[in-house]
């Protein structure tokens, strides 16, 4: 059943601020089974984990690479904004004056919700960050917490009734896809040239 009029406007306020003139699409539900207000600070984090890969950069072409993925991602997120807005389904949460989710909810309205920067961004440095770990053999606990750090921010999109699962996989899609565009030329030559039989 369709959201009331009233609740409708109060999911789409980024979206009404930004692209006033389109309508969003709500989609289906799909998302973690019950809201983790816990879970909040796992989501803000982003902040700081895409900061990583900018501070371990061996180079200025390596910078430059991870900035020029996450300002296209940017783009062609928000021509999806553009042409296809989409918000959040009216969830159900303790959003009451004074409470984590209540904070959340005010700064960052769930419009323009597909696909989910905040997942392509997390995706894109983590898989950066593994190639910087791999390349100073970093020890396999910390690649590992890399991982597990990513995971938690992607779960937390739709933990804390900012994201659905399809959002997340449009953002997995875009973070997966440039994280493996951004690398080296130099990377790339090489392993082609591993592959290639004696």
């Amino acid at each position: 059943m369709p959201a009331p009029a009233g609740t409708q406007r109060a999911a789409l306020g980024a979206h009404d601020t930004f692209f006033p003139s389109r309508p969003a699409a709500f989609r289906p539900a799909a998302v973690a089974s019950r809201p983790g207000p816990a879970l909040l600070p796992v989501y803000l984090s982003l902040w700081l984990y895409i900061a990583l890969p900018v501070f371990l950069a061996k180079d200025r072409r390596e910078l430059s690479s991870f900035a020029l993925s996450c300002a296209v991602m940017t783009f062609i997120s928000l021509a999806v904004f553009w042409f296809v807005p989409t918000a959040i389904p009216n969830f159900t949460i303790d959003a009451t004056p004074g409470t984590s989710l209540h904070f959340l909810k005010t700064v960052d309205a769930a419009g323009n919700a597909f696909p989910s920067l905040h997942v392509s961004f997390s995706v894109l440095a983590c898989v950066v960050l593994a190639r910087q770990l791999r390349d100073v053999a970093a020890p396999m606990w910390l690649r590992a917490f890399n991982i597990a750090w990513a995971a938690a921010i992607v779960y937390s999109t739709m933990a804390v009734r900012q994201h659905v699962l399809v959002d997340v996989l449009g953002g997995l899609a875009l973070g997966i896809g440039f994280g493996l565009a951004s690398r080296p030329r130099q990377a790339v030559a090489t392993a082609a040239v591993q592959a290639e039989p004696a």
